[in-house]
């Protein structure tokens, strides 16, 4: 097991032979090397990051790595979504292979959910599976895409539809990163911690009403907290369905809309995935009072905080905020036929009774959807 530093939350990720610790605190990266020695069979970690990332805090984990006498390679990616791609793929697996990377060795992903996707995935075919560490860099990642084992590409067919689930040894979430963030990174990210409390915490949705502007502007604390808590709800739901076959799928509330929306705008900087993360939660509050399910002044609720902090919660908003030109309505539905829920041709939602309420909607009217959709929901 890793080293368990002071001050450090520990949420593990109990999977059987597959369990995981993800710790959470300041200054972890300075500490990475004692944490990650006692894992590896040998003393060699190549890292995977972006020339972002690589500028600001890779001096500070091979500083950290070498003085726990640990040699590392970094290989170095372009930064954003498009490196989600099978050229990237196929670049940073001829790097790893050239680097003699074996089967007993471990990857370090050091980034955001771009980097822990694609290295994840690398690591999951590289030699039929070697080992690899999460060191998310970017509040989305840390409290999202690092916990739980998926890991992909995008195709222009649709976003994550090529991967693998492959759980890492190990992620190291060190909150004091984050102070490095663009305010627009860090509100995509929100938009990830937001889903928890809408998905079935009404409190955490409360705590977050009241918090969340000061968590945003950089209270440390109140940072730490919303990462351990969107942590331990995540790990919870991965413990209980790991390969989405049940519950799982309600952390996909806003991500059928949000990722059809993505592959529109092309995988480009013009939209994150936490905006179209939060324009989707957005609309699937809309679907839902339009539908009957939930309360009006819920939908308002929820999206009046989305919107209080700095993140868009309808098509209107991308296209104002983003000045984004969304595809119309019957465009959007074909590419949320795509999406990795559909079962027997139809399209899997989630929905919501209210704050705190989502739940899996298997068989919806895509006409009553499409009602929603031309709207736009300015309001």
């Amino acid at each position: 097991m890793a080293a368990i530093m002071t001050n450090t939350h520990t949420v593990p990720v109990s999977l059987g032979d597959r369990s995981y610790d993800v710790l959470i605190g300041a200054d972890l990266l300075a500490r990475a090397g004692e944490t990650i020695s006692p894992l590896l069979k040998r003393p060699y970690v190549p890292i995977v990051s972006d020339e972002t990332v690589a500028a600001l805090h890779l001096e500070t984990l091979t500083q950290s790595l070498e003085a726990s006498g640990i040699e590392c390679g970094p290989i170095i990616l372009p930064p954003g979504e498009a490196t989600k791609s099978f050229k990237h793929l196929e670049e940073l697996l001829s790097a790893l292979m050239d680097a003699g990377v074996e089967r007993t060795d471990m990857v370090i992903a050091f980034g955001g959910g771009v980097i822990g996707d694609l290295a994840g995935f690398a690591a999951a075919v590289l030699r039929r599976g070697v080992d690899f560490i999460q060191i998310p860099t970017t509040l989305l990642a840390q409290v999202d895409s690092s916990v739980g084992g998926k890991t992909a590409i995008d195709v222009p067919q649709g976003k994550n539809l090529i991967g693998a689930f492959h759980q890492p040894r190990l992620v190291l979430a060190d909150t004091s990163v984050l102070g490095t963030l663009t305010m627009r990174d860090l509100r995509a990210g929100y938009a990830e911690v937001v889903k928890y409390g809408l998905i079935d915490d009404f409190d955490f949705f409360e705590w977050l009403e009241k918090n969340g502007p000061a968590l945003i502007d950089g209270d440390q604390d109140l940072r730490a907290e919303a990462v351990r808590h969107s942590v331990a709800a995540k790990a919870r739901v991965v413990a209980a369905d790991e390969r989405e076959d049940g519950q799982r799928a309600l952390l996909n509330l806003g991500h059928t809309f949000g990722h059809a929306l993505e592959t529109a705008a092309g995988y480009s900087g013009d939209l994150l995935h936490g905006e179209a993360v939060a324009a989707g939660m957005g609309i699937a509050f809309d679907v839902s009072v339009h539908l009957g399910l939930c309360p009006a002044d819920d939908a308002a609720r929820a999206k009046a905080h989305m919107r209080a902090t700095g993140l868009p919660a309808s098509i209107s908003d991308l296209e104002k905020r983003n000045s984004l030109s969304v595809p119309d309505t019957q465009e959007l539905i074909r590419l949320m036929g795509q999406d990795k829920k559909v079962s027997g041709g139809k399209i899997t939602f989630i929905l919501t009774r209210g704050i705190g309420k989502s739940f899996i909607a298997s068989d919806v009217d895509m006409d009553q959807v499409a009602q929603v959709l031309s709207k736009r929901q300015a309001a």
